[in-house]
């Protein structure tokens, strides 16, 4: 099968950071699907990985954990999926990843595809989505509902691709006022589009920028990006007893700074349950499925930024030079091969 890898940790202007290449079709274990890839989509995880992790001499390491595919075969304990379903998933960062044209997956990590979307519009959305939901629900605890409970999210680097499904699941789903950060004008329009009820710039420092627009304080802080840079301006802004959830990766961070306002911190990482293979790990399954009932009700949308056309090496290494320049909005997707 077809399949784009890399053997070595290259800068992606290398030509050889990705590579088309075939490998042998693998084989579904007890509890998995063999899927039929049609399209994917890339994350900043994909560039972590491919910067941070050298394969095995000799081995090719194959990235990719946002797909949408039609299932092809089933293992002996499937219960949920049979051949022809149309599935989305984020996958297992300690599997294969699903630049390839038949992956296998877990499939209690697995959602039905929304019956309105395309398989491109769909790849934008399983990692985004489960990473979205679980920061919002499970680590903050937000109550889901429109009742005015006088809470407020800030939301920093809203128009990238977990700031962009969060958005819509929180101006759509709970009571919450929404203020998303976004620094140029055309990821403003996006952010605000999206449903988020203020807009602020979060190159300037995030604290004068809410008190400019009459927020003194804030209940919670989604922080997707340069958390460590922010550190200070988000303890400013957060109200006592507040509550920081993170994503990503900060060099270093002073929690010490959150002792006199009592402020809780909350770290949201999706691969956990399929890592670790959580006592809850089909969670993931009736999430997806949630997330595909409220796009086909148009509560959301798909958050498809740019189209990259077909799955290879060369569309691949755009993709990743896109993301690391920190220029793009919404999802980068790719579909067929």
């Amino acid at each position: 099968m077809k399949a784009i890898a890399y053997y070595h940790s290259l800068p992606i202007s290398d030509a050889a950071a990705l590579q088309d290449i075939e490998l042998p079709a693998p084989e579904p274990g007890p509890r998995d699907l063999l899927v039929e890839v049609r399209a994917i989509s890339v994350n900043p995880v994909d560039t972590k990985v491919r910067q941070n992790v050298q394969p095995e001499a000799g081995a090719a390491k194959v990235l990719g954990w946002d797909v949408a595919g039609v299932v092809k075969a089933v293992g002996s304990d499937v219960s949920l999926f049979q051949p022809g379903d149309k599935v989305y998933y984020a996958g297992s960062i300690a599997r294969a990843g699903g630049n390839s044209e038949l992956h296998v997956v877990d499939e209690r990590i697995v959602g039905h595809m929304p019956k309105r979307l395309g398989f491109a519009e769909a790849a934008a959305l399983p990692l985004t989505a489960i990473t979205a939901w679980e920061l919002l629900f499970e680590r903050l605890q937000i109550a889901e509902g429109q009742q005015d409970l006088g809470q407020s999210l800030l939301i920093v680097g809203a128009a990238g691709g977990v700031g962009s499904i969060l958005t819509q699941l929180a101006s759509q789903l709970t009571g919450l006022t929404v203020i998303g950060s976004a620094s140029r004008p055309q990821t403003q329009d996006w952010v605000r589009t999206l449903g988020a009820d203020r807009i602020v710039d979060h190159s300037q420092p995030l604290a004068a920028a809410l008190k400019a627009q009459g927020i003194e304080q804030v209940t919670h802080v989604a922080s997707l990006t340069q958390t460590d840079q922010h550190l200070d301006q988000l303890v400013e802004a957060l109200a006592p007893q507040g509550k920081l959830a993170l994503i990503d990766d900060p060099k270093q961070l002073d929690v010490t700074k959150l002792k006199r306002k009592s402020l809780s911190l909350h770290w949201e990482f999706m691969y956990t349950r399929s890592l670790f293979e959580t006592a809850d790990m089909i969670e993931q399954h009736k999430l997806l499925n949630r997330v595909a009932e409220l796009i086909d009700n148009g509560t959301l949308k798909t958050t498809l930024g740019e189209h990259f056309g077909t799955i290879n090496a060369a569309n691949l290494r755009r993709a990743h030079a896109l993301l690391e320049s920190g220029a793009a909005k919404g999802k980068i997707v790719l579909e067929g091969f």
